[in-house]
């Protein structure tokens, strides 16, 4: 069973149904992967997302990543990708997949350049952090990169958002 905990904690982010936007996005980009099952697992497959603002962003950002500045969405995975594959067979109760966390100015000030709304952004940043989650990654290679764009692509198509990769929107 999918649990997605939603905390708004700091930041000025707008009137917006945040538990159901952000557990449609987690479960959207579970959707695309070889992880899919997880969705209904009989444990507690959880992934937290915390809407905060850019200094705490900095500070996280900072401290785990060496980058001296705020950025739109981290990712802090709890699994290694080798243990997902073996949770469909786990007994425990509960899993914890991993945290993300958001900065409100920074996502506000990228949704206006992008011309889309906060909602919509928020929601293709849960994509692509949930899919960091799960062990994808961009920065390693083109390959890489195309694969993940690919399932946000389709995780995004999926929530009738924006194409996030498309130049002129």
């Amino acid at each position: 069973m999918l649990v997605v905990e939603t905390d708004v904690v700091a930041g000025d982010w707008p009137a917006a149904d945040w538990p159901a936007l952000t557990r449609a996005a987690v479960a959207a980009a579970l959707a695309e992967t070889p992880y899919a099952e997880l969705a209904d697992a009989p444990m507690a497959v959880e992934v937290a997302v915390r809407l905060s603002d850019d200094a705490e962003v900095h500070t996280l950002n900072r401290q785990y990543r060496d980058k001296d500045k705020p950025t739109n969405i981290l990712s802090f995975p709890m699994l290694a990708p080798d243990m997902l594959v073996s949770l469909a067979n786990s007994d425990d109760g509960e899993v914890l997949v991993g945290d993300l966390v958001l900065a409100a100015q920074t996502v506000v000030r990228e949704a206006g350049e992008k011309g889309w709304s906060v909602a919509d952004y928020v929601g293709h940043l849960v994509v692509h952090g949930t899919l960091h989650l799960l062990g994808y990654d961009h920065e390693t290679g083109d390959w890489d990169a195309e694969q993940m764009e690919a399932l946000e692509r389709a995780a995004c198509a999926k929530l009738h958002l924006p194409d996030p990769y498309e130049e002129d929107q």
